[in-house]
């Protein structure tokens, strides 16, 4: 009698990749960082057009921080659009999914292009090797506050009224020493810090213009209160100035926080747009094959 041989059935393979396409991955964050690089250049000529040295103007630190926080929402949205949307487009699919759960894993892999990108731009920034104009205002903000709280920052601040006031009663006479200067630097910039000046250094700084300067008591003393009022307005413009910088910077920073979780959403949405253009072969306007 005829034996018949059983076959096993042969077991169809599985697929044992990792859900994860890391290679898809960096190549959307590496783009989504080059086009970012590219736009931020042109970010720092339009901060740079924002200032007129030849008429000693620019334009305020909130216009300044508000104009760099809404190019960075536009440049990260926009880069990292482009990212996402590559990186949904080269994964490859585990076709064990349902279309709902490969938008998912292709929304993901958007989000995993934002946070490397993210690591990168962090990293590039730590470096200096990104500049920014929210750089720029953080640096002018520690410029201002440095200058309301150094010593020498606030004699440069009223270093032109010491020019006026303690020059001598003619211009035959000379002005007062270097070490004169300095002394008088000294005390009004204590009497700063302390909020007023006193009676005795206040004498004493009359005293002192007098006896250099050769003009009399009455007049070096009218020297001594112009000039501390006028170092008064010089603290107060600082402080002033410190102030609207601090501000600046922190509606910069809030913007740039808010347009990462924007670039982010849009990477998710772009990566699921990628892949449902990947699985219906999708044929782009504008890319064509090279002849």
């Amino acid at each position: 009698m005829e034996t018949q041989s059983m076959v096993a059935p042969v077991a169809a393979d599985s697929d044992t990749r990792s859900y994860v396409d890391w290679p898809a991955i960096f190549a959307g964050a590496f783009l989504a960082s080059a086009i970012s690089a590219v736009l931020l250049v042109f970010g720092s000529a339009l901060g740079l057009s924002m200032v007129d040295f030849d008429e000693g103007h620019w334009t305020s630190f909130t216009a300044l921080a508000v104009a760099t926080g809404l190019w960075l929402i536009w440049v990260q949205v926009g880069s990292l659009f482009a990212g996402g949307y590559l990186a949904g487009r080269l994964r490859r699919r585990h076709y064990d999914a349902t279309e709902s759960e490969s938008d998912v894993r292709d929304g993901s892999h958007g989000l995993l292009v934002w946070a490397v990108a993210v690591v990168i731009s962090g990293l590039l920034a730590f470096t200096g090797a990104a500049g920014t104009g929210a750089v720029a205002t953080v640096s002018a903000s520690t410029v201002a506050a440095g200058a309301a709280s150094n010593p020498d920052a606030d004699m440069a601040l009223y270093d032109g009224a010491l020019d006026r006031f303690l020059r001598g009663s003619s211009l035959g006479e000379r002005p007062i020493a270097a070490d004169g200067r300095a002394e008088i630097g000294r005390v009004l910039t204590t009497s700063l810090d302390d909020g007023a000046l006193a009676d005795g250094d206040r004498a004493y700084l009359a005293q002192l213009i007098s006896t250099s300067t050769g003009i009399d008591e009455a007049a070096a003393q009218e020297r001594v209160n112009a000039l501390w009022s006028e170092a008064q307005a010089a603290q107060a413009q600082a402080l002033a100035a410190a102030e609207r910088a601090r501000k600046a910077t922190l509606i910069a920073a809030f913007l740039a926080a808010a347009s990462l979780f924007v670039a982010g959403a849009a990477a998710y949405f772009a990566a699921t747009l990628g892949g449902k253009h990947r699985d219906q072969r999708t044929d782009v306007v504008g890319w064509y094959r090279a002849w």
